[in-house]
């Protein structure tokens, strides 16, 4: 699967030049200095989710706008990273005239990611916000990796500032009723996300 093929799959009226330019400054950003977890790969196994639940989508372009832009924007020192990358994503789609609903639809699902809550009721939001933790109930050891990295990534923070705030998230997820929204994957990632959590929390 190609990523640039799959971004000008979402530009069928704009130049190529603007097409590839956009492309490009998205790659650079996702390969900047410190991202770990954040990062290129990141965008890629979102986008393979994307397209292997794509028939569940009433948008399923929106959707992959909201993707592409989720973590344009990422300095763990900042608190507004989500409100950032969705500004980047509606900077683009003016730019290329995306209809203005679908444009305010794929700035409220990045925004959405800052707290997991779909307050829209839209069920591809629903997709999203699964497609986004599903790493939480991947196996053992890609979770364990998935850990490490973030940690690199807020290797600013010694362990007396980091250790107390992943708790705190960890412990958020295993106090929800449920981690994923919709049932498939509820059936599929629930018990080993929890499982992978407390795995965690264990060894803080």
């Amino acid at each position: 699967m190609q990523l640039s093929a799959i971004w000008s799959s979402l530009h069928p009226n704009t130049a190529a030049t603007l097409v590839n330019s956009s492309y490009a400054a998205l790659q650079e950003a996702y390969q900047s200095p410190g991202r770990y977890y954040h990062n290129w790969s990141h965008i890629q196994q979102l986008v393979i989710l994307q397209q292997a639940y794509v028939h569940q989508l009433t948008d399923p372009e929106a959707l992959l706008f909201a993707i592409f832009f989720r973590d344009i924007i990422y300095n763990p020192l900042q608190p507004d990273n989500e409100e950032q990358s969705a500004a980047a994503a509606v900077a683009h789609l003016h730019r290329i005239n995306y209809p203005a609903e679908k444009t305010g639809k794929t700035s409220d699902f990045i925004i959405a990611t800052k707290t997991h809550i779909n307050t829209h009721r839209d069920p591809d939001l629903d997709y999203f916000l699964d497609f986004d933790l599903q790493i939480l109930g991947a196996s053992p050891e890609t979770y364990q990796a998935y850990a490490r990295q973030i940690r690199q990534e807020y290797q600013v923070y010694p362990d007396n500032v980091y250790i107390p705030g992943r708790k705190k998230v960890l412990q958020h997820f295993l106090d929800m009723p449920v981690i994923y929204v919709t049932r498939v994957f509820r059936e599929l990632y629930e018990t080993t996300a929890r499982t992978n959590i407390q795995a965690e929390l264990n060894t803080l």
